[in-house]
């Protein structure tokens, strides 16, 4: 039997001295709990962990060094009827384990009952069938690494999949595409610096594990929104091995971005555990303590409540489900340097019973945490449960997925009538729906695609989803995509049909990166990605979902030109400002453009050049209009609290299906202007452009966008 001295009960799982391992585990419902080692041939020790307090259940065992596997057993009730399921045959992962390995093969044996009679017991040894827990060493040689800490009107955000962004990377080497490795490999992170990215938001990292039902159906869980563990970098993305390699390989990878100045924010997924629900397997949380980890239906505690539409909801009024949550925030940003979360269906976290709670603890709690605090924050804010939309209505030191931005831009580019007002607030930072709780126009994450739903390429080509390979008769994703398939549904050859495509992307991108607010991007988007109509690829890990970089020398044209958008952006604060429009009279910054002009920050005007009243934006047919942003009335002043000065620019936006001529404003509002972007003419060079005198016509094709600077 291996040496065991009491321990100590915190911190949580199992942490590597130099000349030993303290292991400690939360389970209140059960009355012991054994530690397992397993070593090279897979044979198993168990020692009894002699220590608890305050239900933690812990020991320390010399010698034990990193690289060992282990796991628990929880010896307690079973009881479903009473929320109980322990069972000391299943072998447990710890729940703060920093690595996994292994995969789960999902035999009757991982399951606390038989197969088809739910409420029997089930005490086959899963040991054979899971994964292991893998002690970690706590050691990285950081150097001078230090977070970017980008503000959020400077972010440009790029989502992006560890595996799908560098599976088809022809410069990344093949053995190491598809993992962290890959991701910071300097062919990766030089198209991410030429893009103009200031951060990654990488889909869920966290271990998780591939459904049994998909497994059978030769899929997998390819997005990872099935989390395991909250604390370990999955371990099917790391090229270097599984026996805490991965927690090197993950590091290595923030490590290279960071010299490149680009953020890492994860995809976190807090609300729900792998488990599912009481047909679920038994794999951690619910052996060890189910009654304190999730909710239950209070009538009938068999049951579990479920707002994320996975089965089950972890029990945010439990004190440890909050620690372990914080301490897994924690840990990613100390050890792992992260600098960011983007929450999956975030609603979720604020249901302390069944309603939607803005005060919830879990916002208390990240409000006052001196680390958490720091890092931004990013809400998906919804889940399926009742009054789960939210958008919104986060607390004020969060900022949000802004899924009417995605549904407003989309519906303007596709010709819908009556948009106008509400693309008007969008364009602006969305202050209808952040203003009021003192939150800035970079409250708002802009999108007009995601991982969920249509790529951009898509989106213009597909007017309903395809998602035959699934396997689902077409049921699953979304029907309402407000897409446009620009008059012929999927691939094409029509040469008229395929351009019209093209200037559609370069709008929606136009849209999003001259928008207020923090745009995100797509992976992929910028090279004209195509999941041939899946709406919804989460169990696609193949080339369908996978980047497709053969596409760039074909796809040069788009990439450039999201790259202009990303310069143009950069170097203009106007299109990043710092706080939302007044609309009134604001007089400029001495020594701006245009200074003493007066003039407002804000003007929209008709085709015409006549400023907008009432009557036009309720003009249920109008979808084109002029918008000025006055450059010389950006009222925030700089980190040195120097008066922000920039050029003062004009916006035309046409989505008509037919060409319009626009008639510039009057002079005092510019009396030269430059074309500097057109949408129908994606290959402009600024300094070829003529000078357009004020009051002048301006020719803007069907379905175009373009920006014009005052000289």
């Amino acid at each position: 039997m291996a040496q065991v001295w009491p321990g100590d009960a915190y911190p949580l799982g199992a942490h590597f001295d130099g000349a030993g391992t303290n292991f400690a585990v939360f389970a209140e419902a059960a009355e012991q709990v054994e530690l397992c080692l397993f070593d090279d041939s897979g044979a198993e020790r168990r020692v009894r962990l002699p220590e608890v307090d305050a239900f933690v259940h812990h020991g320390y065992l010399p010698g034990v060094m990193p690289g060992q596997r282990y796991g628990f057993r929880a010896h307690g009730p079973y009881d479903p009827a009473r929320g109980h399921r322990c069972n000391p045959s299943k072998l447990l992962l710890d729940p703060y384990a920093q690595a996994v390995e292994g995969t789960v093969d999902w035999d009757q044996a991982c399951f606390g009952y038989d197969f088809g009679d739910p409420w029997s017991r089930n005490d086959l040894d899963s040991a054979p069938h899971m994964m292991r827990s893998v002690v970690v060493s706590p050691y990285f040689d950081w150097g001078d690494d230090r977070p970017p800490r980008t503000p959020y009107h400077d972010t440009v955000i790029y989502e992006a999949h560890v595996k799908g962004l560098t599976a088809r990377h022809p410069e990344v080497p093949a053995e190491l595409r598809g993992t962290y490795a890959g991701v910071g490999h300097p062919a990766v992170v030089e198209h991410l610096t030429k893009l103009g990215v200031t951060a990654v938001e990488l889909m869920p990292v966290h271990q998780f594990v591939h459904d049994d039902m998909l497994i059978q159906k030769g899929l997998r869980n390819y997005w990872g929104y099935n989390t395991i563990g909250f604390f370990a970098p999955h371990n099917e993305y790391a090229a270097g091995g599984q026996r805490g390699e991965q927690v090197l390989e993950f590091k290595a990878m923030v490590k290279a971005l960071h010299e490149a100045g680009i953020e890492v924010i994860l995809d976190v997924v807090y609300n729900h555990t792998a488990e599912g629900n009481h047909l679920g397997p038994t794999l951690s949380f619910r052996g060890l303590d189910n009654a304190s980890y999730y909710r239950l239906v209070d009538d009938d505690p068999r049951y579990y409540m479920d707002t994320t539409g996975t089965g089950n909801s972890l029990l945010m009024r439990s004190p440890h489900v909050l620690q372990m949550i914080m301490d897994s925030l924690r840990y990613w940003v100390t050890e792992m340097h992260v600098d960011g979360f983007r929450f999956d269906l975030a609603s979720t976290l604020a249901r302390e019973l069944h309603e939607v709670d803005r005060l919830a603890a879990f916002f208390d709690l990240v409000q006052q945490d001196p680390v958490i605090s720091q890092v931004k924050l990013i809400a998906e804010p919804w889940d399926v449960g009742e009054g789960g939309y939210q958008v919104g209505n986060f607390p004020p030191l969060w900022t949000e997925w802004n899924g009417q931005y995605r549904d407003s831009v989309r519906d303007y580019w596709r010709g819908q009538p009556g948009v106008l007002p509400e693309l008007g607030s969008r364009l602006t930072g969305s202050s209808d729906l952040y203003a009021d709780d003192g939150r800035k126009p970079f409250a708002s994450i802009n999108f007009v695609t995601c991982h969920d739903g249509f790529t951009l390429h898509d989106l213009v080509s597909y007017n309903v989803k395809h998602n035959d390979a699934n396997g689902e008769a077409n049921r699953d994703g979304s029907d309402d995509n407000r897409s446009w398939n620009c008059g012929y549904e999927g691939p094409v050859d029509d040469l008229d049909v395929l351009a019209l495509r093209e200037r559609q992307k370069r709008n929606l991108l136009a849209t999003l990166f001259l928008s207020q607010g923090v745009p995100m991007l797509g992976h992929g988007d910028e090279l004209g990605r195509t999941q041939r109509g899946n709406n919804n690829v989460y169990c696609q890990d193949n080339e369908l979902s996978w980047v497709d970089w053969d596409r760039l020398l074909e796809q040069f044209p788009l990439l450039d030109f999201v790259q202009r958008l990303a310069r143009l952006r950069r170097k203009h604060p106007v299109f990043r400002r710092r706080r939302f429009f007044q609309g009134g009279r604001i007089h400029a910054a001495p020594g701006a453009p245009g200074s003493g002009s007066d003039l407002a920050d804000l003007v929209w005007f008709t085709p015409d050049g006549t400023e907008m009243d009432d009557q036009d934006w309720s003009a249920g047919f109008s979808k084109s209009l002029q918008v000025f942003l006055n450059g010389g009335a950006i009222v925030e002043p700089d980190r040195r609290g120097e008066p922000i000065k920039d050029d003062s620019f004009l916006l035309l936006f046409n989505a008509h299906d037919g060409d319009l001529r626009y008639s510039l404003p009057p002079a005092r509002y510019g009396g030269m202007w430059i074309k500097v972007l057109d949408t129908a003419d994606p290959m402009l060079a600024e300094e070829e452009s003529p000078v357009v005198k004020a009051g002048e016509t301006l020719m803007c094709e069907a379905r175009s966008v373009q920006v014009l600077r005052r000289v």
